[in-house]
């Protein structure tokens, strides 16, 4: 697979998870008020839930350093991936991690705040662009003993 190719699915599986979580979270906006929470089974909810922190909400008292942290992050994964493009598999984990960011960076910059509506039982609410950067940076981690060297098929 060519660098071209592997941009090209970079910014194709980025683009995806970031339709999707806007798209969701837009459906659970004009379905429930802030705050309700609807049983879906198994002690799981889908929530209406505006998160003004990072993970877990924490650093909830400002957004300018987790904004700041999310684009430095953005460009260091870009440059990264520049220098590593013919890494397997790097290209879906990038994708992943970056549309994860710009999903939840896209509500703080026009909300203030990140929608949750993923709600687990003893455990915080969450959004499709988190889960995205979590499979991405567990990609990235299981991606990085090995060797470029390697073809992709």
């Amino acid at each position: 697979m060519s660098a071209a190719d592997r941009w090209g699915r970079t910014l194709a599986v980025c683009g995806l998870v970031v339709a999707l979580d806007q798209g969701l979270k837009a459906l659970v906006q004009s379905k429930l008020v802030p705050a309700e929470h609807v049983d879906v089974g198994l002690g799981f909810e889908i929530a209406n839930v505006h998160n003004r922190g990072a993970a877990f909400g924490l650093f909830a008292g400002g957004q300018t350093p987790v904004i700041a942290v999310s684009l430095l992050a953005i460009v260091l994964l870009g440059v990264y991936l520049a220098r590593n493009i013919g890494r397997p598999g790097l290209w879906l984990a990038a994708g992943l991690v970056v549309g994860g960011a710009l999903g939840n960076l896209a509500d703080r910059l026009r909300i203030d705040a990140v929608t949750d509506f993923i709600d687990p039982p003893l455990w915080p609410a969450f959004n499709l662009a988190d889960v995205a950067i979590v499979a991405g940076v567990a990609l990235l981690l299981l991606g990085l003993p090995g060797r470029a060297s390697t073809p992709e098929r």
